[in-house]
């Protein structure tokens, strides 16, 4: 199973987990309510989704590496009780609660939040005194005395015996009792969440060429060697981090991520070509439409001259430059919304209460996103874009108090200026992407004709959830003219593309 049919497998499964009848009863009984166990190797992202999980639900995460704790700390400490039993005084032993369910009661009551997922990684490698404590848990959900609260869903993850030595198998009675879910490298699948959370465009178009790279570990002299789905992510943040401050990029730092030797030496070589032929063809430029005649005429005969990779990367160029754009106009749009919504909010504070002041309203913002942010209500996209709205207000704030403005009338017509300027700015932007969208089918035509990368490059447009949002909303004349003779005949584009593909992984 692959990364999202299992995300969709846990989210059923909770969503039901936690679905109550008429009378407010469980429609699952607690005790029937299954632990899911994720088995998969390392680095192919379940960790990551079950925090999407738990956004997506508005529920409560929390989540341990179970090779951090010990039995103590997993069970709770012993202590001396004192009782009473049928007249006669007694010392018992018994435990605290234990660090893991007493972190869940915190986080209920730090947060308000009653329903949540508790995630518990590396499960099958505990060590061997843990491991008699952590299959009652899984069959009890208890350690020791203490059950963890109704309404927080066990989930568990585990990695199969061939990655770890540590891994010590479940038995059937244990296997019995959780939901087991397998999970397999699926390259397809992180594709869209790559485009999605704009991995590095080298590392994007090697790996459509480069398929058997993407997840890899092997014994090789007795050394192991291992490409994962998270060393590929991890070394798109740190190449852009590198690019955006001059640092010069070097095969020791891609070893670093992508831990097999030929792996590596072969990224590090395709990165140097990718970066020279972005400097090369100056997609941006080409989008801008700011180049002259003779710069343009020179930029297209190098593209119809240039070999399978390097048209391969030029799409690649033309989609991230693309991408990167309608990604931050979406955003930028966000942002006019909430600003256009911001007046509407304003009034209503000033009507339930008069003496309150233009600073007052900003304050009480800030206050609301702060408690949602530390109970876990609000998506980090949410909340970057009501950051960037309470900037924009305390900048309006503090220039009507730099020009001894303090009446309402003179701020309301301060945020209906800047709600016209951002939703100009918008415009502006959005018809500035539809043109770039124009010249990028005139650039390829120019350079391609009708072939296979202007196929490619069509298909790869309505891949891409935010570029398709986009095409559906504005549309683009361009697509529109080619749409029938691009994409008419699904096995027509599906041999133009393969062959595309097919010619760059030859290198023909």
């Amino acid at each position: 199973m692959n990364i999202h049919e299992a995300k969709e497998q846990i989210k059923n499964a909770v969503t039901a987990y936690l679905t109550k009848d008429e009378l407010g009863r469980y429609v699952i009984p607690p005790q029937k309510q299954r632990p899911i166990f994720l088995m998969g190797p390392p680095g192919v992202g379940k960790t990551a989704i079950m925090e999407q999980v738990a956004s997506e639900l508005g529920i409560g995460l929390l989540s341990y590496s179970m090779t951090h704790h010990t039995r103590q700390s997993a069970l709770g400490l012993p202590l001396i009780k004192h009782v009473n039993y049928q007249g006669s005084e007694y010392d018992v032993s018994e435990y605290t609660m234990s660090e893991i369910i007493s972190s869940v009661y915190e986080l209920m009551e730090n947060t308000g939040i009653q329903n949540g997922i508790l995630f518990l990684d590396e499960i099958n490698c505990v060590s061997e005194t843990l491991t008699p404590i952590m299959l009652q848990f899984l069959q009890y959900k208890v350690f020791g005395r203490h059950e963890v609260p109704a309404g927080w869903i066990v989930v568990t993850a585990g990695n199969p015996p061939e990655y770890n030595k540590s891994v010590r198998e479940f038995d059937i009675a244990t296997l019995d009792r959780v939901r087991k879910i397998v999970l397999e490298p699926d390259l397809d699948v992180w594709m869209e969440y790559a485009l999605l959370h704009q991995v590095h465009g080298s590392i994007r178009s090697y790996l459509e060429a480069h398929r058997d790279r993407f997840y890899r570990i092997r014994q090789e002299d007795g050394k192991k060697q291992f490409v994962t789905a998270r060393g590929w992510e991890d070394l798109s943040a740190v190449l852009r981090s590198y690019e955006k401050m001059g640092f010069p990029v070097e095969k020791t730092l891609v070893e670093q991520y992508l831990q097999e030797e030929k792996t590596a030496a072969e990224f590090f070589s395709y990165y140097q070509i990718y970066q020279k032929y972005g400097q090369d063809y100056q997609i941006g430029q080409v989008l801008d439409g700011s180049f002259s005649d003779t710069e343009r005429k020179a930029i297209t005969r190098m593209a119809k001259e240039g070999t399978p990779q390097e048209r391969s990367m030029v799409l690649a160029f033309l989609l991230a430059v693309l991408d990167q754009n309608i990604e931050q106009y979406f955003r930028e749009r966000q942002i006019q919304k909430a600003l256009a919504e911001s007046r509407r909010q304003l009034g209503i504070f000033w009507g339930n209460d008069a003496g309150k002041t233009f600073g007052d309203w900003i304050e009480s913002r800030e206050k609301s996103l702060q408690i949602r942010t530390e109970r876990e209500l609000i998506r980090r996209e949410e909340r970057q874009i009501e950051e960037a709205v309470l900037k924009i207000l305390w900048k309006i704030n503090q220039e009507a108090k730099a020009d001894h403005e303090s009446g309402r009338e003179a701020l309301n017509r301060r945020l209906e200026q800047v709600c016209e300027e951002e939703t100009k700015r918008c415009d502006e932007r959005q018809e500035s992407i539809s043109q770039k969208l124009e010249r990028g089918f005139a650039f390829l035509e120019e350079s391609y004709g009708t072939g296979a990368e202007l196929a490619l490059f069509a298909a790869n447009l309505t891949r891409n959830d935010r570029i398709r949002k986009f095409l559906g909303i504005y549309g683009c004349p361009a697509y529109t003219r080619y749409e029938q003779q691009l994409l008419g005949g699904e096995k027509l584009l599906k041999n133009r593309c393969r062959d595309m593909e097919e010619r760059s992984k030859n290198g023909n």
